[in-house]
């Protein structure tokens, strides 16, 4: 039952991985063909990066007292209830069923379920993948689970653009059924006794706990420096490359190296060739830190691409080895609640980009990235000399 558990959990996270990355590929332009303009679209996805910050770390707390696999499927169906109240008020307005003017709230309203409850998934399936793995063997589960929803991300655009072409609709509801279906699997398969909920937690962990704080810091600078790359890709091709032919096929070819090499990474140094922790801490951020400046300092594509796959294989190595080593230090009954502090952390890129990275980029392009290798080689520093770390090295 547990490998059956983990399966659906797996596919679970792979189907808001269709999701989570298809919606800024068909949303945005449509939104603004619609008549929202830039900063209300964007909006739209800053409210519930914060609604998902705000609460992934009480749906973790939720999963040890309420069981991994309720809160699991409670964030399961928010994110397909999100799916369709994202598309229904834009077929409602393109068919001019409904006025233009009620665009806006109903697509905040819509994306804003997926913050608040479909934040509820990820920490429940890591609590869980924690409560039932072994200590050595957690960073390869936990990298298997982070792969499943690249599998995701990289699926979405694929799949959902053969299926928009029955009806621009049709891939937000069969990604919401493909979601259901998940849920259904992990109410069947999935053991409902694997958080310890009738257990009297004597030492709660909070946000600032010594055993916490260092892994959100470093977890909040790696999504920061990711949610710049994510959101300038774009921009970056188009100012950097504008001599060359067929730059949105460049753009979705960036994308793909990244997330492709990311899953690679993962594979190979959990896996195949694995690393502990501690060096993976240490090898991925030292990847990011040579990817951010060949991609500021070389203005050739081929050189571009590859730092876009050497930046993937870097994630792949960090994000995995954060969440293992967080897991780690911990004991079961606060598994959620760490793996719900780590969630909350996830979307403060996305937050603070506008904010901080943005403004950097618009002095010029180059200046973002060397701004990131920076934040890296900060990184570095903090993890070496910071005791915590070095106990992660099992």
């Amino acid at each position: 039952m547990k490998s059956h558990g983990s399966s659906w959990l797996k596919f679970g996270l792979f189907t808001v991985g269709l999701g989570q990355s298809f919606v800024f590929v068909l949303v945005p332009p449509l939104a603004r063909e619609l008549g929202l303009t830039v900063i209300q679209t964007s909006s739209v996805f800053a409210f519930s990066a914060i609604a998902w910050a705000l609460t992934s770390a009480f749906w973790g707390r939720a999963s040890d007292k309420y069981g991994r696999r309720n809160i699991a499927i409670l964030g399961l169906v928010g994110y397909a209830a999100s799916l369709i109240a994202m598309i229904t008020p834009l077929f409602l307005v393109e068919k001019n069923l409904l006025d233009v003017i009620w665009l806006f709230p109903l697509l905040m309203l819509g994306r804003s379920i997926n913050g608040l409850l479909g934040s509820a998934t990820r920490p429940a399936a890591f609590a869980y993948t924690a409560d039932t793995s072994s200590r050595d063997n957690r960073t390869l589960k936990f990298a298997r689970l982070e792969s499943s929803f690249l599998l995701g991300t990289v699926a979405g655009p694929l799949i959902g653009g053969f299926l928009i072409l029955i009806t621009k609709e049709t891939p937000f509801y069969v990604f919401s059924l493909m979601a259901l279906i998940a849920s259904i699997g992990i109410y069947k398969n999935l053991e409902t006794d694997t958080a310890p909920q009738k257990v009297e937690i004597v030492s709660k962990i909070s946000w600032f706990s010594d055993s916490v704080w260092p892994y959100l810091a470093l977890a909040s600078v790696a999504s920061l420096c990711q949610a710049s790359l994510l959101q300038s890709i774009g921009f970056f091709i188009t100012d950097s490359f504008s001599y060359l032919d067929d730059l949105l096929i460049i753009t979705s070819i960036s994308f793909a190296l990244l997330s492709i090499s990311s899953i690679v990474s993962q594979y190979l140094f959990t896996d195949s060739f694995p690393l502990d922790n501690y060096k993976l801490l240490i090898f991925g951020t030292l990847l990011l830190v040579f990817s951010y400046f060949t991609m500021g300092f070389f203005s050739k594509i081929s050189v571009y691409y590859l730092s876009m796959i050497i930046n993937g294989f870097g994630a792949g190595m960090l994000r995995p080895a954060i969440a293992s080593s967080l897991s780690l230090s911990q004991t079961p009954e606060n598994q959620g609640s760490a793996a719900g502090y780590l969630g909350s952390v996830i979307p403060i890129g996305h937050i603070l980009t506008p904010l901080i990275a943005m403004p950097i980029y618009s002095i010029n392009p180059a200046f973002l990235y060397y701004f990131s290798s920076l934040l890296c080689i900060g990184s570095i520093i903090f993890i070496i000399t910071h005791p915590i770390f070095k106990k992660s090295e099992i």
